[in-house]
């Protein structure tokens, strides 16, 4: 399909304005409001419990201890909110080749090993933090359904 050469390019400022404009008119459907709606519970469950555990950790272990898991907990949510940001770019296409979220976890989990100060099984526990969360919000919505 050939265009005419006498359109205008469209600017950035114009082009935001569409898109501004695109989203006032067509608002995310039930669908992908329930998905905003899981994502923020389970981000909300996910620091709740890192809270908890980290608090519990120092009181149980030691500072140094909860601060290595408060580094893997990190990690965590930074990986669950790339992953929830995958999960929304998702439109039928194929996904990429290469994700960083596999590289944030290699990557912290080599960072752990090469610094003496670093602990390894803290750190990954942290991690898996989110993945609890997702636990806890599957058992209530299961257990609790009117609660949803």
């Amino acid at each position: 399909m050939n265009l005419p050469d006498n359109l205008p390019e469209p600017t950035p400022a114009a082009a935001e304005q569409l898109t501004t404009s695109e989203a006032a008119e067509n608002p995310p459907n039930a669908a992908m409001q329930d998905y905003y709606d899981l994502q923020n519970q389970l981000l909300l469950v996910t620091l709740a419990m890192t809270a908890f555990i980290f608090m519990s950790t120092w009181w149980g272990y030691s500072l140094s201890t909860a601060l290595n898991y408060l580094i893997g907990a990190i990690a965590g949510v930074v990986y669950l909110r790339m992953l929830a940001r995958d999960v929304g770019k998702i439109n039928g296409s194929a996904p990429p080749l290469i994700s960083g979220r596999l590289g944030l976890f290699v990557g912290l989990m080599i960072l752990a090993t090469q610094l003496n100060q670093l602990q390894i099984i803290p750190i990954f526990l942290g991690f898996l933090t989110y993945k609890a969360a997702i636990v806890v919000y599957v058992l209530r919505t299961t257990l609790l359904p009117e609660s949803k």
